[in-house]
């Protein structure tokens, strides 16, 4: 890509990938065919396809609806060929526990930002009766069925939360889930289950309860939007100078992101359907703590980190969340960026501009922050790797693109 263009015009999002693979996930607890709208064309809602197909169901239709019709008795295994592929698959471990008894998952793979332990999954559903093992480098759990129980989250874990909800859905008696997530996606899954016929209250705060029944009937679901994708836009107009008006977002669910724009000197105008970003200066330094919902959210802060790299100032990134996620600084640094990381702080010095470099992204996120420097760096940027980026952004150069970019998409030698 070659900088220095400012972006302007409208944009759309699609559904959220963080809500997508759980939702299809979500469909092995019913018998039948379940139909999901708003679907991302990415590459993690192709592995997780593969991931059902593998397990007997059959997926049909492409980005935006896809149906999953699911069999009487799913396959219960994951292999690792998948798995490793996409963190996300572990979601399947509380839906076929609960619906087959038995459940065999390879141990996750996916983005390398730092620890992402199993515990709280293990922990919960051995608190619901599981028996659960580690074997082979596998997980493997076995109840005839769950019970109710009430479960504390040392951390608001989204992954655990979303596992626990689905085995609590179809577990004998009452579910109590203390600390949980409070994510967006959290309420999305937990909408589609009720539409199941499941009894969730709470879904949104840091208690849910369930209450378990004997079964769940398939149904249609539209996902939410992405709010990341959004936010990502967001911070390419504030970043670029530009004007860029995002549709098919969920301005409320961006609350902290939006207010920080307005702190760098954005202008931001919110609509039903979205919200605007205009940028007539050089953005100001912002500081930024990343916190579980509602803080600010991780996924964006490698898009605040470049924001800060050319702004007016010195901030400081508190990373919260996901130790590792400050990897792709170096690769940033390549960039011309003035950084200093001390543990699970960065100091960001602003500058007027970066520099056109090489540079290979390590995660979906830093990928896509990587774009983002690319747009404002002088010359021209090559970013490998990008199949990060594919799992989480659909048409993402294309939509650069069309809103005055010159970003260009060629064979990457990493894969």
């Amino acid at each position: 890509m070659v900088g220095g263009t400012r972006l302007a015009g409208d944009v759309s999002v699609s559904g959220a990938k963080n809500s997508v693979l759980k939702l299809m996930a979500a469909a092995l607890l019913a018998e039948g065919t379940t139909t999901l709208r708003n679907v991302p064309r990415i590459l993690d809602v192709d592995i997780m396809s593969e991931l059902l197909r593998r397990l007997g169901c059959t997926v049909t239709g492409a980005a935006p609806e896809l149906s999953i019709a699911v069999p009487a008795r799913p396959g219960h295994e994951a292999d690792y060929d998948l798995v490793r592929r996409m963190r996300a698959s572990i979601c399947v471990l509380g839906p076929l526990l609960a619906r087959c008894g038995e459940v065999k998952v390879a141990q996750p793979g996916g983005d390398n930002i730092g620890s992402r332990g199993l515990d709280m999954h293990v922990g919960g559903l051995t608190k619901m009766g599981a028996a659960v093992e580690v074997e082979h480098g596998f997980l493997i759990a076995r109840a005839p069925r769950l019970a109710g129980a009430t479960v504390w989250l040392d951390f608001p874990s989204v992954g655990a939360t979303e596992n626990l909800l689905m085995a609590a859905a179809l577990a004998k008696g009452t579910t109590v889930i203390d600390n949980a997530a409070r994510e967006p996606e959290i309420i999305d899954l937990a909408a589609m289950l009720r539409a199941m016929g499941a009894q969730i209250s709470g879904a949104g705060s840091s208690t849910v309860e369930v209450e378990g029944v004997e079964g769940l009937s398939p149904t249609e679901h539209i996902t939410v939007p992405d709010r990341i994708v959004a936010g990502t836009y967001g911070i390419a107009a504030a970043v670029t100078g530009g004007d860029v008006r995002v549709r098919g977002a969920i301005a409320a669910h961006l609350d902290i992101a939006l207010d920080k724009l307005v702190t760098s000197g954005a202008h931001v105008e919110v609509f039903p359907d979205g919200f605007r970003v205009v940028m007539n200066r050089r953005p100001r330094s912002v500081d930024v703590v990343t916190l579980p919902y509602p803080g600010f959210p991780t996924d964006l802060q490698p898009a605040i980190v470049v924001l800060d790299a050319v702004s007016d100032g010195t901030a400081m990134v508190t990373e919260n969340v996901f130790e590792a996620r400050f990897m792709f600084l170096d690769e940033l640094s390549r960039l011309g960026a003035e950084i200093r990381a001390d543990g699970h702080h960065a100091i960001v010095r602003g500058r007027e501009r970066l520099s056109g470099a090489p540079v290979r992204a390590t995660d979906i996120r830093a990928g896509a922050g990587l774009v983002l420097a690319g747009l404002v760096a002088e010359g021209e940027t090559t970013v490998s790797n990008v199949g990060h980026v594919d799992r989480g952004y659909q048409y993402f150069a294309e939509s650069l693109n069309r809103l005055g970019a010159k970003v260009t998409r060629e064979p990457d030698p990493d894969v």
